[in-house]
C-alpha cells in the first residue's frame, strides 16, 4: 500500500513518525511524498495550541472526500473524540510504541532523534499533553546508548535528545540527566549532542552537574528552560512549581560559566488570571534576562485543563499584549545577531599565507 504521512508537532512526535516510517517499511508498504499518490494517509496530530488544532483538522476535513483511507495519531486523539469528529477515519496510536531500537526511517539523514523518555512529572493548569504522554517513564540508559550509536554510526551529525521535560529524565529510575550525557558522551564519533527542554524546579536538582558537562565541546551550546511568565502570582496559577528567582538563577550560571551559551525561554501570554502588572513583571524579566530565543505562545484553552474553567482574557488584550513582547524582543535582537556571527567567525579556520 502506498501511504503519505503528515506530522505536527513537536521533535517527539516528529520522532514517533519516523518510527512509524520503520514499521511501515518493514511490513512492505511504500511511502510517498504527496496525497495525490496515496492510498492512506495518516495524520500525526499535536494537542499543544488551539491554532495547530484549527490547522489538524482543517487538513482532515480537506481529505473526506478524497476517497482515501485515513487514520489519526497523535496527542489530539488523546484530548478530542476523533471519531465524533471523523467518523470515517481510524485513531491508531502513535504515542505508546517502543521508542528506541526500532527500525526507522530519519525524516534528515544527519540528525538523529532520540526520546530518553515519555510524559513528565508536572502539573501544569495549561497544558493537555501530560493528559495525552502520561506520567515520567524514562529508558534505560544502555538502550539510549545503543540507539545514540545507531544515529552515529547511520551518518547523523547532530543528535537531538528529547521528551516532554529533559530536566527530570531518570527520576523515576534513579538517574538523571547529566549521568545520561556522561555514558554518552564516552561514543566516539563526529557529532554533537542537542538538549532538548528542560523546567527550572527540575533543573534546580541538577544544576551543577549539568553545567559542567555542558562544558564538552560535543555539546551544543543551547539550552532550553521554559519561564512561561515574569509573575509569581501567574507562575502559582498555572502550577509551575518554580520562581523567578530560580530562573534567572539558572541563566545566569550557564553564562557565568558558558559565556557562549545561547538561552531559549518559552512564555504564555493571555493567561487567564494575568493582569496588566503581571504582565509588565514578564516584560521586565525578559528586558533583563534578554534570552537569545523566545518562544512566543498566546495563551490558548485545551480540553480537559484546568485553566480552561477559568474566565479567559479577551482576544484584544491578548494580541496587545503579544505585540509588546515581540516589539521588545526585537528590541535587543540585532545584538544576538551580532554575538551569533561573532561566534561563527571565532570558529572558522583562518590561514595566512
Amino acid at each position: 500500500m502506498k501511504i503519505f504521512k503528515k506530522t505536527y508537532g513537536c521533535q517527539a512526535n516528529i520522532n514517533d513518525s519516523e518510527i512509524l516510517s520503520g514499521k511501515l517499511v518493514s511490513e512492505g508498504h511504500e511511502l510517498v511524498s504527496n496525497e495525490k499518490d496515496a492510498d492512506k494517509i495518516i495524520v500525526n496530530t499535536c494537542s499543544v495550541k488551539n491554532k495547530t488544532q484549527s490547522k489538524i483538522l482543517h487538513y482532515i476535513r480537506s481529505l473526506e472526500s478524497s476517497g482515501k483511507e485515513i487514520e489519526i495519531g497523535g496527542c489530539l486523539t488523546k484530548t478530542l473524540d476523533i471519531n465524533k469528529k471523523f467518523p470515517n477515519a481510524q485513531v491508531i496510536d502513535t504515542i505508546n510504541t517502543n521508542k528506541l531500537g526500532s527500525s526507522i526511517i530519519r525524516n534528515k539523514n544527519d540528525i538523529g532523534i532520540i526520546q530518553i523518555s515519555q510524559g513528565c512529572l508536572n502539573s501544569c493548569t495549561f497544558c493537555a499533553t501530560k493528559l495525552a504522554r502520561g506520567t515520567l517513564k524514562s529508558f534505560r540508559i544502555g538502550d539510549i546508548k545503543r540507539s545514540f550509536e545507531q544515529a552515529i554510526n547511520s551518518g547523523c551529525k547532530t543528535i537531538y535528545l528529547t521528551s516532554q521535560d529533559n530536566g527530570c529524565y531518570g527520576f523515576d529510575i534513579k538517574t538523571n540527566l547529566p549521568e545520561l550525557l556522561n555514558e554518552l558522551l564516552t561514543v566516539e564519533g563526529d557529532y554533537k549532542i542537542r538538549v532538548g527542554m528542560m523546567n527550572p524546579w527540575h533543573l534546580r536538582k541538577i544544576l551543577p552537574r549539568l553545567i559542567e558537562v555542558y562544558k564538552n565541546p560535543k555539546i551544543q551550546k543551547f539550552i532550553h528552560i521554559p519561564v512561561q511568565a515574569g509573575s509569581e502570582k501567574v507562575l502559582k496559577d498555572m502550577k509551575r512549581i518554580h520562581t523567578v528567582a530560580e530562573f534567572k538563577q539558572a541563566v545566569e550560571l550557564f553564562r557565568k560559566e558558558i559565556p557562549d551559551i545561547d538561552i531559549a525561554t518559552d512564555v504564555i501570554v493571555g493567561f487567564p488570571s494575568e493582569s496588566e502588572a503581571d504582565f509588565q513583571d514578564t516584560l521586565n524579566l525578559i528586558a533583563e534576562i534578554k534570552p537569545e530565543i523566545i518562544n512566543t505562545s498566546s495563551y490558548s484553552s485545551r480540553p480537559r485543563t484546568k485553566s480552561a474553567k477559568l474566565k479567559q482574557i479577551p482576544t484584544e488584550t491578548v494580541k496587545e499584549r503579544t505585540k509588546r513582547l515581540n516589539q521588545l524582543y526585537l528590541s535587543y535582537r540585532p545584538q544576538v545577531e551580532q554575538r551569533f556571527f561573532a561566534k561563527q567567525n571565532s570558529n572558522k579556520l583562518v590561514i595566512v599565507n
